[in-house]
């Protein structure tokens, strides 16, 4: 019997801690769908997107073994908005492709969608509902300064890029605190997966009347 996935949109700026939450939920045995592993899969040696890739760019843009060298292709992109459309033309449809199919192919009571970008590329559009990690912008910038090992003038450019926290926070249907300890953040992620479980029954239920 066919039904509609219910599908969790988790989503957050930079170092709000979307992984670490994403894991919580898959402690819970709920299975997780990616973007930025996806995204890396999709331009792996060998695949179509790599391939469309080196065609456009040249070769210049691989490393010696024959990956993608991210940071050629990112110099090649970074002022060049045409360019940077032609490649997120290229990217977009192939990351949404695979996130579906591993929504479909997932067993697990609900799914986790985890989109950086989900509401910049309206990829919202695609889950039952949001979820975003919220902190602030001060503890970004802290966190990304000490993850990365980058200056913070670049996590603000990283910061003015992305959707402004009130916005993200007006399109959230969930949201969760991410400013206290990974105890507070438990408890946050047990109560939301009850909630999703109770909800993704429903909708299955609904679905199959």
């Amino acid at each position: 019997m066919t039904y509609k996935k219910y599908i969790v949109g988790l989503t957050g700026g930079i170092a709000s801690g979307k992984t670490t939450v994403a894991n919580l939920f898959a402690e819970n045995g709920i299975e997780l769908v990616d973007a930025d592993v996806i995204a890396r899969e999709v331009v792996e040696p060998d695949s179509k997107g790599l391939k469309a890739i080196t065609e456009h760019f040249g070769t210049e843009i691989l490393l010696p073994n024959g990956e993608l060298d991210r940071a050629a292709l990112r110099s090649q992109v970074f002022d060049n908005p045409q360019q940077r459309l032609w490649l997120n033309n290229l990217l977009h449809p192939m990351i949404r492709q695979t996130m579906l199919e591993q929504v479909n192919a997932s067993t697990s009571a609900y799914v986790i969608m985890v989109v950086p970008l989900l509401f910049e590329n309206h990829l919202n559009s695609l889950v039952t509902t949001t979820l975003v990690v919220d902190i602030s912008p001060e503890l970004q910038i802290s966190r990304t300064m000490q993850r990365d090992g980058v200056s913070k003038q670049q996590v603000e450019h990283i910061l003015a890029s992305q959707m402004s926290r009130g916005q993200r926070l007006d399109k959230a249907d969930h949201i969760i605190d991410n400013q206290g300890d990974i105890n507070l953040l438990r408890k946050q992620v047990a109560h939301l997966h009850q909630l999703f479980l109770q909800q993704a029954a429903e909708l299955s239920i609904k679905a199959n009347n």
